[in-house]
């Protein structure tokens, strides 16, 4: 590790909240291009081009850095199961867009932290209390209220967008894990390329030329994804994710404005309520992991406090 890695980092929480709001602008609209592109195009194509695109400003802000030193790798398996994980993902955020209003899959898709922390305890054996079981049922309770779950709910794309948080979940047990030897660029670099290469395997199951419009909206999707990816993996660089992390909900407003203008999808109340709940329910633990996180530094006393209220 160099001397410039090794040195306390000296947090720019303004800044880092800048970084968080432009890519939450950036990711909604390359959401609403994937929409767009998916009711013309077959989703595999749509995928691929996405994912390739995506790698030109992925290159371009790792390798002049890193050189051919990115590629080094301790965990080989694991980048492929990561990005298999994150390939299904996104197949199945994509598969809720062509089924569904844009603000009601990206809200379902926003309850991936419930996953996460209930992922935690099945797998990473993390003890949890009553705070976060609670918030964790009252999460998936506005889960229901957008889904509106019957008979129509596969139709709906609902069951794609819950599909998709569920392996987002996944995906970031697995990067827990791996960042423990990991850098962030090793990861970036394996998922982006891993993933178009998955993509590229769809090709044959669907593929239309696409028209120069249409061409240059898909090379926009993956070069606003990689630049977004990057602005969003910068924030949490600048500041703690408890200060950042917040301003990444945004993603739902400016989704529900362009679905609005767009596609005439005016937000019902249920979409709204049940919105908000998923957005209070990763906040509320977001927070409890941050206190727990300050309790467990301040000592033995803070940490029995701690267990009484878990």
């Amino acid at each position: 590790m160099s001397p410039t890695a090794a040195s306390p980092r000296h947090d720019r929480v303004p800044l880092g909240i800048l970084y968080m709001v432009a890519s939450s602008v950036v990711f909604a609209g390359v959401n609403a291009l994937v929409k767009w592109e998916v009711a013309l195009y077959p989703v595999g194509e749509v995928a691929f081009f996405r994912s390739l695109f995506s790698l030109v400003p992925c290159y371009l802000l790792i390798l002049p850095r890193t050189g051919l030193a990115v590629l080094r790798t301790e965990h080989p398996v694991a980048h492929v199961k990561r990005a298999l994980s994150q390939f299904c993902s996104m197949t199945s955020l994509f598969l809720a867009f062509q089924l569904m209003p844009l603000a009601g899959a990206i809200a379902i898709s926003f309850s991936a932290p419930l996953f996460t922390t209930l992922m935690s305890i099945l797998i990473l054996k993390e003890r949890v209390g009553v705070h976060r079981w609670s918030a964790l049922l009252l999460g998936f309770a506005g889960v229901l209220l957008v889904a509106r779950p019957g008979p129509s709910l596969l139709h709906s794309g609902a069951l794609f967008a819950l599909a998709n948080a569920v392996l987002i979940s996944t995906v970031a047990i697995a990067i827990r894990r791996m960042s423990l030897t990991e850098s962030t660029e090793t990861l970036t670099f394996y998922q982006l390329t891993l993933i178009t290469l998955f993509t590229a395997l769809l090709l044959p199951f669907g593929f239309a030329l696409p028209a120069w419009k249409d061409a240059l909206f898909l090379a926009l999707a993956g070069l606003g994804n990689g630049v977004a990816q990057y602005w969003w993996t910068k924030s949490l660089h600048l500041a703690p994710p408890s200060a950042v992390t917040p301003f990444n909900y945004l993603s739902l407003v400016w989704a529900t404005i362009i679905g609005f203008l767009v596609w005439g999808d005016a937000p019902t109340r249920r979409l709204m309520l049940g919105s908000a709940v998923v957005v209070g329910s990763g906040l509320y633990i977001l927070w409890r992991e941050t206190v727990r996180r300050r309790e467990r530094a301040a000592g033995p006393a803070a940490a029995a406090l701690d267990r009484m209220l878990r």
